[in-house]
Order: structure tokens, then sequence, then C-alpha cells
């Protein structure tokens, strides 16, 4: 018996069922290499989400979720030894990578069908301090689309690059993106007397939309922690039939009639499953209560993580 926990499992996507139309869009996705296309579509379920949380109407949705999953469509042409490099990209390296925003945006602007959709792969890494790129555009001149998939794509590529297997920690990852939504100080102070001082009291990424994700992330904890108990669950009906096996066994032993070993063995033989015998039951039951035993303290931390997410400032 195995278990393991998918951050963006389907069944926790609140997502709108797209027209065939709109699958020309996604299927675009499959010339991506393997990771950018999980990544695009991650980022997309954050976006879908973060927007329902904005209260965003249904049209603004859809459209803000397919500019999600096109977003990152320019690194089509990225060469792959950038794109996939394991280490820190050099400087030279690093501005290479930064041209698929406006790649994707000629790609999106050079087919009817995808144009609509240009402005994820465009503003998707600018930011409200002027810091970010293609543009350096500040805050009144990135669309709303823009900043929301900033902050959901932020949020999946740190989660991506952690490698988490469950929610536990996750709230350092929430410390990343508060930080991102404060002002740098030092530019805050030699700015303060200039036409661009309104830009230096921003952060990079918006502090509402930063609060939605937020409301997601929890929504997925809950979602795992759902997920997790339903598995402790089956591990106790596990451990109760093995303990019963125990039960039966003891029984056996101390009977003195041929009839009453014969029943509680039959008893026995009804409880095992699978590869279990009464030679190695035991070591089932030890795998079992080691799991429950894990899958238990698991629970415990992330209702430990919730609070301190709610405890977080923005």
């Amino acid at each position: 018996m195995s278990y393991e926990f998918d951050f963006y499992d389907k069944t926790n996507l609140k997502s709108y069922n797209l027209d065939k139309s709109m699958r020309y869009q996604l299927d675009m996705l499959d010339r991506l290499d393997v990771f950018t296309r999980k990544h695009c579509e991650n980022v997309a379920n954050l976006t879908c989400r973060i927007c329902e949380y904005l209260h965003c109407n249904k049209g603004f949705t859809e459209y803000c979720t397919i500019c999600a999953y096109l977003h990152d469509i320019g690194k089509l042409f990225i060469p792959p030894e950038i794109l996939q490099k394991p280490g820190k990209l050099t400087e030279e390296e690093y501005e290479v990578m930064k041209t698929h925003t406006t790649i994707g945006y000629d790609i999106c602007m050079k087919d009817l069908k995808l144009r609509p959709y240009a402005a994820g792969p465009l503003y998707h890494h600018e930011a409200l301090n002027k810091s970010g790129y293609p543009q350096g555009l500040g805050k009144k001149d990135i669309p709303y689309e823009g900043q929301i998939i900033r902050v959901a794509d932020e949020y999946d590529a740190i989660v991506s690059k952690r490698q988490y297997k469950s929610h536990i920690g996750i709230s350092d990852t929430l410390k990343i993106l508060i930080e991102n939504t404060k002002a740098n100080e030092e530019i805050k102070k030699s700015d303060a007397l200039s036409v661009l001082s309104e830009d230096a009291k921003l952060g990079k990424n918006n502090p509402i939309i930063v609060k939605a994700l937020f409301k997601v992330v929890i929504d997925d904890i809950e979602y795992e922690i759902y997920c997790t108990q339903d598995y402790v669950k089956n591990l106790q009906e596990e451990l109760k039939r093995l303990e019963q096996v125990s039960k039966y066994k003891e029984k056996m032993e101390n009977s003195k009639k041929e009839k009453d070993k014969n029943y509680y063995l039959e008893g026995i033989k009804m409880l095992l499953r699978n590869n279990e015998t009464l030679e190695n039951y035991l070591s089932f039951y030890e795998q079992y209560k080691k799991a429950y035993d894990t899958r238990k303290a698991m629970i415990d931390n992330l209702y430990h993580e919730i609070k301190i997410i709610k405890k977080l400032k923005v």
C-alpha cells in the first residue's frame, strides 16, 4: 500500500469546461518539454483558483487561465542547454532566458487564435516596482492578468525547485512571496523625492493577489489533510484486521480441542489477504503501523502549517 499526494490533482481544480476552440491553445503545450508543460498547467491551475478568490467574473477567469497556460510558450525557442541547465545561469544565459516573454508574445500575435492571450507571455515577469522585464513597467501599466500570473508563476517555480512532497514547510515559500510584496528599503529611501516615488513604495507582487494565493494554498492543505485522513482510515482498518488475527491466533494456540483450533484457523484464513501468512503477518502489521504513525504526524504538521499561514501578514 502506497500513498502520494499531488499538489495539483485535477479534483482540486475548480476550472471551467473549455470549449473546442479553446483546446487549440492548450494543444500548443504539447510542443513544450515535460517540465515546462507541467509548470504551465500548474500555473494555470493556480491562476484559475486565485481568480475565483479575487471574485473575477467567469469570462475573465477563463481568459486569465488560458493566458497562464500559454505564459511560457516562448520557451519553445530557448536553447535546451539554457532552459534545462541545472545550475545558476550566467548573465548572458539569463538575458537569453528573459527573451521567452517577447518570443511568446510574438508567437501569440502571429496566430489569430492565440492573439487574445498574448498578455500572458508578455507581462508575467513584470513587477509593480518596475524591476521586472521585458519592459520594466510599473503597476498602472501591468494588466491585472499579468499581475495574477506572476504570483502563480513565482509560487509554482519555488515549489517545484524545492520538490515538496507535502505542504509541510510551504509557509517558508509564502514568506518569500510576502517579501516580494514589500518595497526595497534602499530604493525607497533614495527614490523618496523623485517622480518614481510611488513605484518605490511598491514591491514586486500585488499583495491582494498574494492574499488570494494564501487562500488557495490553505484549500490545498485542507484537501491534503482530507486525502491523508482517508488513507489513515484505511490503515486503521488494516491494523484492526491484523490485530484480530493476533487474537484468533492466541485463542487457537490456547485451545485444547482440535475443533476449536480449526475454528480459529478458518477465521484467520478469512482475515489474511494477498501474500499474508501466519508466519509473516506481523511484518505487514509493522509496515501498516509505521505508515499510520507517519501519516498521523503529517496531519498534525499540516494543521500546524495552516495556523502559521493564517498568522502571516501581507
